[in-house]
């Protein structure tokens, strides 16, 4: 019976640890999205959107086609309530990119990064109302100092900063309906991107047509990031949703803030956003909450 028992604990350790090296791999890859959208904010953001959702098909079509994958992604496609759950994440997924490439193109890094500092405690409290993760003490206060530093930014400036709750929301649920839904993340992915496509290549035509895209009429270096676009977007994704499949929804928002970290000090350095007082007392509400939730779950994990 031991012997069982620790077999089972070594495989949940080892489940564990692939997901946090798949987790930190993906929101890696996203901290460094500011650099490579900023080198195409030429291209308007819907057809910027509407290209990723293009070349990422391609991409995951090559990929499904490797791994064999094809099976699976048609008996996905035959299943009504697997389709209607991942038009849901296809919507929320659609709607994350393209607020954050919006917020990129008017040079508002640091708004994407307010947005992704929140989105681990989103994940926190989504994990709580939907998952039934139950929550401590400091993950209320933690909970609670964020949504302090996100109202004194809303009154300070006038205006909630609708850019960064969008992002939060958007991809916290992504996340959370993606970990509850079970289809392989390779599949789960290109069928969201088959749903978009037709809407996608639409737009794109209609701009060819008119004369006013940007693929292949502004030179060869946007002629090769574009295509970019396709594994820039997929890979992060396709690492990210692995990670859900093996980790607490908690887990992945405290991995989360790598991103936004990255965001912020490309913002404030690389970008040269002003960063004002008011920001400075914000973003140590919401620091102070991320700081109180790791340190407890860190306690917790040590026993």
């Amino acid at each position: 019976m031991s012997d069982n028992s620790e077999h089972t604990e070594l495989t949940a350790a080892q489940k564990s640890r692939q997901g946090v090296i798949y987790g930190l791999a993906a929101y890696l890859c996203w901290g460094f999205f500011p650099v490579y959208f900023k080198s195409v904010k030429v291209v308007p953001p819907l057809e910027m959107v509407s290209h990723r959702i293009v070349w990422s098909l391609a991409f995951l079509l090559l990929l499904i086609t490797w791994k064999g994958a094809w099976p699976g992604t048609i008996e996905v496609l035959k299943r009504p309530k697997s389709l209607a759950v991942l038009t849901i994440t296809t919507i929320l997924i659609a709607t994350n990119w393209l607020v954050f490439i919006y917020a990129i193109s008017i040079g508002e890094v640091l708004q994407s990064s307010l947005g992704y500092f929140i989105n681990p405690l989103v994940n926190v409290l989504l994990g709580f109302l939907f998952l039934h993760e139950r929550l401590e003490r400091p993950q209320w206060i933690s909970l609670g100092l964020a949504t302090t530093g996100v109202l004194y930014l809303a009154i300070q400036h006038g205006a909630i900063p609708w850019l960064s709750l969008l992002l939060a929301l958007s991809f916290g649920l992504y996340g959370l309906i993606r970990k509850m839904l079970h289809v392989e993340p390779l599949v789960g992915l290109t069928v969201e991107t088959l749903l978009l496509m037709p809407v996608a290549l639409f737009y794109l035509v209609h701009l060819n047509q008119k004369g006013t895209g940007i693929f292949l009429t502004h030179g060869s270096t946007l002629d090769i990031l574009i295509p970019m676009s396709g594994v820039v977007t997929a890979i992060p994704l396709l690492l990210f949703a692995a990670a859900g499949k093996k980790l607490r929804l908690a887990t992945i928002g405290f991995l989360q803030y790598i991103t936004p970290t990255m965001h912020f000090l490309l913002a404030i350095t690389l970008f040269g956003e002003t960063f004002t007082h008011t920001h400075l007392i914000s973003f140590m509400f919401i620091w102070a909450g991320l700081v109180l939730y790791s340190v407890h779950a860190y306690r917790t994990v040590r026993g």
